[in-house]
């Protein structure tokens, strides 16, 4: 990884503000989610505005010209627009004109697929790979569902990977799976082309509904935990071979919960989720850049990543800075 970026829109909503929403008590919401606040963009704000905002920042701190940049992914939940898709015009605004721009819509785990994805292109092509995942969930939030009204964030988060000659380094294993038979139990039912907007009976119907929360919890807990063993086993390391731990940033019980499966000391484990919630997608790559300003990755670190979200898709990565 050459260069890390993110962002976050100047909007802080803190706990208080949802608990007298809800008419909860004080304290509630960072007991049972770990989170004290969140960031939320202001009417106007485009998807594309903070992931150019995230990407310009991963690219200056890369120091590779931008007419070297031969692909742009784009994980997001929530384009701009149906269609067209946003990488195009991401690509557009941070003047990377000559590189292909994709879209992948891997809900919570796209930038792990996105980062899988990045990491074939790097090594076949030999060309460099700006990776953004990006959501704006706080214009998805279902008001008539505290459990999860209460999670959602918006934030943008940018990594940059480029060729390198040095044996053992970016990826050093995977572990991508899906479980299609609980798909629904996390999504946005309006919107496809099954239920277009038009046919949605009610407003509930276009907004983010997770069905069965404890249900998801044991689910993204087994399904995060068998991919990072799995990427761990395959990549021949034990837990105890790990210098940082960066999961999806859903909730500090699930966290919580990984740690003790995997075994891996807590002081391992990066942590966003108290001051940024969760963001989908971006808060591994959030969390990366965050991490690296307060304290810069060195050569030969040694990361597990890993995600699981709506679908139900998930993954891990063992990346070697």
């Amino acid at each position: 990884m050459a260069g890390f970026g993110h962002y976050v829109p100047e909007r802080r909503v803190e706990n208080a503000e949802l608990e007298a929403h809800f008419n909860i008590e004080t304290g509630w919401i960072e007991r049972r989610t770990g989170i004290r606040a969140r960031h939320w963009t202001m009417p106007g704000d485009r998807l594309t505005d903070m992931a150019a905002k995230a990407g310009a920042m991963a690219l200056h701190q890369s120091g590779l010209d931008r007419r070297d940049i031969g692909m742009v992914l784009l994980a997001t939940s929530t384009p701009d627009h149906l269609l067209p898709p946003s990488a195009p015009l991401l690509a557009h605004r941070l003047e990377l004109k000559q590189s292909g721009a994709v879209d992948l819509a891997g809900a919570c785990s796209g930038f792990i697929q996105a980062l899988v994805l990045a990491d074939g292109f790097v090594r076949t092509q030999a060309k460099p790979v700006l990776v953004v995942a990006a959501n704006i969930l706080s214009r998805r939030i279902n008001w008539q569902e505290r459990a999860s009204a209460i999670l959602f964030a918006d934030a943008a988060g940018a990594v940059v990977l480029s060729p390198s000659t040095q044996p053992g380094r970016g990826l050093l294993s995977s572990e991508l799976v899906s479980d299609g038979s609980n798909y629904e139990l996390i999504g946005i039912a309006a919107g496809g082309s099954v239920q277009p907007f038009e046919m949605a009976m009610d407003l509930e119907e276009t907004r983010m509904s997770m069905r069965d929360g404890r249900k998801v919890f044991s689910l993204a807990v087994e399904m995060m935990g068998d991919c990072a063993t799995k990427a761990l086993t395959s990549a021949n390391l034990s837990p105890s071979s790990i210098d940082r731990f960066i999961p999806h940033q859903a909730n500090s019980r699930i966290i919580d919960a990984l740690e003790e499966r995997l075994e891996l000391d807590t002081d391992l484990s990066i942590r966003t989720l108290g001051e940024y919630g969760n963001s989908s997608a971006a808060t591994i790559p959030l969390s990366l850049s965050i991490a690296n300003a307060q304290a810069q990755f060195k050569g030969g670190e040694t990361l597990l990543m890993t995600a699981a979200g709506a679908g139900m898709s998930g993954g891990a990565v063992v990346w070697r800075m």
